[in-house]
């Protein structure tokens, strides 16, 4: 036993100080700044260049929502469009999620969630969360368990993901919800007793991503649920999620 403690000692805290101040690489694709400074041809050819439709080109803007974070148009742009590496990327509304020229993080991160006084009220103190991939590729279910690790350490603030949608507060999905999926997943989004919180994480689950158009989809749920929190990403990183959450909960 003195053992395990003097061992425990020696590692110290493993998780990020302030996670409220952490940073991410100069490498990482962000929050997407966008110029309106580009013929029409130019702007057709970059909303081409996406792979999911994400951008439009007039009134140029991009939709987080459906973007991928692959880089493509950054690359043909001509400057035009420029990720940078701020990952608070949550919002409230799905209208929220459309970047359009001027829009910088500062603005973005002050108006995306905006005031919930009351969901501060009945989960600031304790969130549990039940994940369902809704036919997910494994990647953002692999960042969300991230956050849960020593270094992210997402339960500090009273979040949690547990194993039964019974135990939970509410839902976070990932994945486009294929048709076999989507029993499944109404099943878990009735098990949770109300109040509670949908979060759709990932440009799949936001908007079906590379497989939008595919026929084995079924998204018919949200045309039935609200959802409360979009992140997006392709994977979101552990803190975009974890901020996200946060400011949702008016914990940052």
């Amino acid at each position: 036993m003195i053992d395990l403690l003097s061992l425990r000692k020696k590692h110290g805290r493993q998780a990020i100080p302030d996670i409220m101040k952490a940073q991410l690489p100069d490498n990482f694709r962000g929050f997407p700044l966008l110029n309106e400074a580009l013929s029409a041809g130019g702007r057709s050819a970059l909303a081409g260049a996406c792979p999911t439709g994400a951008i439009q080109a007039s009134p140029l803007h991009l939709d987080m929502g459906k973007c991928i974070f692959c880089g493509e148009c950054e690359h043909v742009s001509n400057g035009a469009i420029r990720f940078t590496g701020n990952h608070l990327l949550g919002s409230a509304s799905r209208e929220g999620l459309v970047v359009t020229s001027g829009k910088t993080p500062d603005v973005y991160e002050r108006t995306a969630i905006g005031n919930r006084r009351e969901i501060h009220r009945l989960f600031g103190r304790s969130l549990k969360l039940r994940q369902v991939s809704a036919a997910g590729c494994n990647g953002c279910e692999m960042e969300l368990a991230a956050a849960g690790n020593v270094n992210f350490d997402m339960g500090r603030f009273g979040i949690d993901f547990v194993a039964s949608p019974r135990h939970a507060d509410g839902i976070v999905i990932t994945g486009p919800v294929s048709r076999n999926m989507a029993p499944a997943l109404r099943d878990a989004i009735e098990s949770i007793g109300e109040p509670r919180v949908i979060i759709a994480v990932g440009a799949c689950a936001i908007s079906g991503g590379l497989f939008a158009d595919s026929p084995e989809l079924d998204r018919s749920f949200f045309d039935v649920f609200t959802v409360d929190l979009y992140i997006p990403g392709c994977p979101p990183h552990p803190l975009t999620f974890i901020r996200g959450v946060l400011s949702f909960l008016e914990r940052a």
